[in-house]
């Protein structure tokens, strides 16, 4: 169940909800255990640190040293969760997620924060627009784009009954309230959240509300747009995409990631091995690197906004 807290009033960070959700489920849990990569005081982690000492591992700026600590606790039969900026959970240390956690069977739990224009002023350097898609590479992961407080908070506990490499991207910082609290979701299930029945309009993560701004908007100028939450990227529902693309005039994908190896390239292969002949637009960011600006400057300039993508919606049909 959904529903828009346009004004952003209850609106948590998104940090504080892992914090609070591992802190919760430690009480109860003695086998999580949270890594963190010198970034205690962005994650918000340190409160882990001052509550359970003894269930946290801050290895300083060592992220590939991190993730064989936390492949390492798995043989152990603990469940790691660690965190750092997204590129640096996954560009940075492909090589050892890879060998040390798909494909020795461990589990590793990763926040990847800050995904894409999330990461502001950081600049290019911290920026990942092809985290989804080297976490998608990797055999029997699971790739997840949580999309507020009450989404994340349910795969947090979700990736937590899970053997393997389990990827949480998600913003550090207050997002709008999207789904009622106690909410819950399905591995590999997408979420009809706007009836439409010209265009079927795909997003996830922080490019969702976006895209039902855009959808109601376009409802109004006499667009019928339906809007999908995708937020489990890996595995995706291929079964809901068939079905709602039926009789559709259009599909576009709208995420916060590069267009090539994203969201909207897993929607394609989908369309493409089912032979769906519909036109396609996918709209994030078209092969290009980041750099320094505020997320609505980042926004504006790589076209992830209501107005661009009512043109795309427009320009495709």
């Amino acid at each position: 169940m959904w529903k828009l807290d346009r004004d952003n009033k209850n609106a948590k960070e998104l940090r504080m909800v892992f914090v609070e959700t591992l802190q919760d489920m430690m009480k109860t849990n003695d086998k999580v255990v949270a890594l963190e990569a010198d970034l205690g005081g962005a994650s918000g982690f340190t409160k882990i640190e001052q509550t359970n000492p003894d269930r946290f591992i801050n290895v300083g700026i060592a992220e590939a040293n991190m993730t064989g600590i936390s492949a390492g606790l798995s043989q152990r039969g603990f469940i790691p969760f660690m965190h750092t900026f997204a590129p640096f959970a996954t560009r940075r240390v492909y090589d050892q997620l890879y060998l040390a956690g798909g494909y020795a069977h461990n589990t590793i739990n990763i926040y990847g924060s800050d995904p894409g224009v999330c990461v502001a002023v950081n600049g290019g350097t911290h920026t990942s627009f092809e985290d989804v898609a080297l976490m998608r590479a990797l055999p029997t992961s699971w790739v997840l784009d949580p999309a507020d407080a009450t989404q994340l908070e349910w795969c947090i506990r979700e990736v937590a009954k899970r053997q393997g490499v389990n990827y949480i991207r998600a913003n550090r910082k207050g997002v709008p309230n999207l789904y009622a609290p106690e909410s819950t979701f399905e591995i590999g299930k997408g979420n009809v959240i706007k009836d439409g029945n010209e265009v079927l309009l795909i997003s996830c993560g922080e490019m969702l509300i976006t895209a039902l701004e855009a959808a109601e908007e376009l409802e109004k100028e006499g667009v019928s747009v339906e809007v999908i939450d995708m937020f489990s990227i890996k595995p995706l529902d291929a079964d809901l995409i068939v079905k709602e693309a039926a009789n559709k005039k259009a599909i576009v994908t709208f995420e916060n990631h590069n267009i090539i190896g994203g969201l909207g390239s897993a929607v394609a292969e989908v369309l493409s091995e089912n032979g769906i002949g519909v036109k396609l637009k996918r709209v994030g960011i078209n092969d290009q690197f980041g750099q320094v600006g505020t997320i609505d400057y980042l926004k504006e300039t790589y076209g992830l906004t209501t107005k661009n993508l009512k043109a795309k919606i427009k320009e495709v049909l």
